[in-house]
């Protein structure tokens, strides 16, 4: 059984990974909140991104796959976004992402060959109105997780899942009803709205065996919006 380390498996695209892990992998949640997985096969470690450091003797000396959940949808208009606001999104997508991976990285390396993956945004390749922010951050996890690959090959992999909108807790209020739903939907080439589970499909295999010779990849699991011009 692999030892895999979520950061922020607690609600949303992370549950839903813990989800599809728990039976066949030691699954080690690391996140603020414990309500839903806390009758799952998964062992709970309290902490938050943005402030804690995480506490790694709760962890096993070999790590073969971490996944970094937490991030934001902050949409606003590019004149009213003052820098602060950047740096809030840049601190929760990026900067404690790099933390969380320098104070693993020991363990990352014990293992034969251990995998990494991380969220972007269909943002960041395509230019978006008011995604100013998000698409910055999210920029600087691609570019990270390229340069990151490429420093520890062959003995870390290194991949990157870029969803479009996808209805998790995050986007409520960007779904928060059938009409929001169905315009989305209608914005994308297979008429529908991402979920939890079509990442967390994506991710397991990242984790797993079968993607052995994958890495410093961006994945697109955006319903093709990124890439087939389909609607006008």
């Amino acid at each position: 059984m692999k030892n895999i380390l979520l950061i922020g498996g607690s609600y949303g695209i992370g549950l839903a990974i813990a989800k599809e892990l728990q039976y066949e992998n030691k699954v080690f949640v690391a996140s603020r909140t414990n309500a839903e997985i806390a009758e799952m096969h998964v062992t709970h470690i309290p902490f938050d991104a943005t402030t804690d450091t995480l506490d790694t003797s709760k962890l096993p000396e070999i790590i073969d796959g971490l996944v970094y959940c937490p991030g934001s949808i902050n949409l606003r208009p590019f004149r009213g976004l003052k820098p602060e606001a950047f740096e809030q999104d840049l601190q929760i997508n990026f900067i404690s992402l790099v933390k969380v991976i320098q104070s693993v990285l020991p363990n990352l390396t014990a293992s034969n060959q251990s995998s990494i993956v991380l969220f972007s945004s269909v943002a960041a390749s395509m230019g978006m109105p008011f995604h100013t922010s998000v698409a910055a951050a999210k920029g600087a996890v691609e570019g990270f997780a390229k340069a990151l690959a490429a420093e520890y090959a062959p003995k870390i992999r290194v991949n990157v899942i870029a969803p479009s909108l996808t209805d998790t807790p995050l986007a409520e209020k960007f779904l928060s009803n059938d009409d929001k739903k169905e315009k989305s939907a209608q914005r994308h080439p297979l008429k529908r709205v991402g979920t939890s589970e079509d990442m967390a499909q994506m991710a397991s295999f990242l984790l797993s065996e079968k993607s052995s010779w994958i890495s410093g990849q961006i994945f697109h699991v955006d319903g093709g919006m990124s890439t087939l011009l389909v609607n006008g």
